[in-house]
């Protein structure tokens, strides 16, 4: 059973992923800290006194539903909105692009302006290419890479077999390497 400091802690080490993850899906921030907040709330709420172990898979999986369930309220959305009026186009999007991401080694200010450039440029096109996968490729992928779940975890969370869940990573990890190569980035 986790404590309320365990639990505290375990949130405070899955908000910055979780954020990210959440804006690669749904390319707004404040939908992103949104989604990640409520994700917080009904982890607390309903599973707060479950075992420590227990609380990454969970967390995961309540993160994918909530993230679900954005897509399917901004459909209803602007199923509504386009069905009041026919001159209505539904809302605008948001093309702003992501935020470069911080330098979470904290080696600022030890490499030249040049290196920060290219690394930030570098991490702006990936982010990028992210964004573009498909979304069980892009969620596969995240989950493995960028948070490090193992493949029955992955597939547990998404809901499908394993099979499935490295069929979604190899796509991902070809269609990234494949659009990298054509802007230019080699090994």
């Amino acid at each position: 059973m986790a404590t309320d400091k365990e639990l505290s802690d375990f949130l405070r080490s899955v908000e910055r992923r979780a954020f990210k993850r959440g804006l690669y899906h749904v390319r707004d921030e404040e939908a992103a800290l949104d989604i990640v907040q409520d994700s917080m709330m009904k982890l607390a709420q309903s599973y707060g006194d479950k075992p420590l172990a227990e609380l990454p898979m969970l967390f995961q999986r309540i993160l994918s539903n909530t993230i679900l369930d954005w897509f399917r309220r901004q459909k209803t959305r602007q199923a509504v909105i386009s069905n009041l009026s026919e001159f209505t186009a539904g809302p605008d999007e948001d093309d702003d692009p992501l935020e470069t991401l911080q330098d979470l080694l904290g080696h600022e200010g030890t490499e030249s302006a040049e290196d920060a450039l290219q690394r930030a440029q570098t991490l702006k096109t990936l982010e990028t290419l992210i964004m573009d996968l498909p979304q069980r490729q892009r969620e596969a992928f995240l989950m493995r890479y960028w948070e490090e779940m193992d493949l029955a975890e992955t597939a547990a969370v998404m809901g499908c077999s394993q099979g499935s869940v490295k069929t979604h990573c190899f796509r991902a990890v070809q269609a990234l390497s494949q659009a990298l190569r054509a802007k230019g980035f080699s090994k």
